[in-house]
């Protein structure tokens, strides 16, 4: 916890949370995902201690009832707060008290009597193929310098590999697949472990990239690099994806993580297999896979319309 919220937390909470914050650092949980878990706890003991008049100790957490959850959900969703969020939230409650059960044998099954906000299930929105090779071609007639080198292999391996782009960043030289290396073993979310093949465009990508870098790069850090020479953050490809909308009139949709979703919807469109597609993006269940389905049903019923003639017909 921060410093910030040693007045709203008791010394024996702060440390159940550090210690549990340790145990997904262990698990292999994303950076993101414990930050938005602590984000979680932060809120609620804060409010506790409104309530209380004092920083919340574990006692208090243990001794927690649904009404109270309730409650607090009624009024993080009152200060606006969507039922995506409010889903996360409830979680990371969950997964508090499931390990403070595993751990220290406190139990409180309150949260369990506490539904879970309904969340509606957006479909992914790919780009088309045509749109998705002007991406990853974008650079490919320049001379390019080892900037636009860079972001064309990454955007290469989110489209080409399927990877998150978590993934994709945290290549690191040990990893780089150049040419002669046509598969990469992917470590994604949960500590899931994953084959991916490696197309020989990508390979030369990467190849490119590290001709031109003009850092010296450690065989264990990350290979992609930033103007400045520390490990590449997101927010440039995401900007990059930006610049690539005005320039090719992508749609809004147009995200690096929309060439994930491409990837695997043109997959199911040429024939692949579910459980395939299932392996090759690191999905722990096929229900989270079966969402492209969902998608290429939209895609071909479009395609009905436009082309049958008579599918207007009255």
């Amino acid at each position: 916890m921060q410093e910030s919220d040693k007045l709203t937390i008791a010394d024996d909470l702060d440390a159940a949370l550090t210690r549990w914050r340790e145990h997904l650092v262990a698990r292999a949980a994303s950076a993101n995902t414990i930050e938005a878990y602590e984000r979680d706890w932060r809120q609620l003991c804060r409010w506790l201690a409104h309530r209380l008049g004092r920083a919340p100790t574990l006692d208090d957490i243990r001794d927690l009832e649904p009404l109270t959850f309730r409650a607090f959900l009624a009024q993080r969703r009152r200060l606006g707060v969507e039922n995506r969020s409010l889903a996360r939230t409830m979680s990371s409650f969950r997964q508090f008290f499931r390990w403070l059960e595993a751990s220290q044998d406190l139990k409180n099954h309150a949260i369990l009597k506490v539904g879970t906000p309904r969340v509606a299930r957006g479909l992914p929105r790919p780009l088309t193929v045509s749109k998705a090779a002007d991406v990853v071609a974008a650079d490919m007639a320049a001379d390019l310098d080892w900037i636009h080198a860079r972001d064309l292999a990454v955007l290469l391996l989110l489209y080409g590999a399927g990877l998150r782009i978590s993934e994709a960043l945290g290549l690191t030289l040990a990893d780089a697949p150049t040419p002669g290396r046509d598969a990469l073993r992917i470590t994604g979310k949960g500590g899931k472990e994953r084959l991916v093949p490696i197309l020989p465009a990508i390979q030369q990508a990467v190849a490119r990239y590290l001709e031109l870098c003009p850092f010296d790069l450690e065989r264990d850090e990350p290979m992609f690099r930033g103007a400045k020479g520390k490990p590449l953050s997101p927010r440039i490809i995401q900007l990059q994806m930006e610049r690539l909308r005005g320039a090719l009139g992508l749609p809004e949709t147009a995200t690096p993580h929309a060439l994930r979703h491409s990837f695997a919807t043109h997959l199911l469109s040429a024939g692949a297999d579910l459980r395939q597609i299932q392996e090759l993006l690191g999905h722990a269940s096929l229900s989270t896979t079966q969402v492209y389905t969902e998608v290429d049903r939209e895609r071909l019923l479009k395609v009905y319309d436009l082309a049958h003639p008579r599918a207007r017909s009255a």
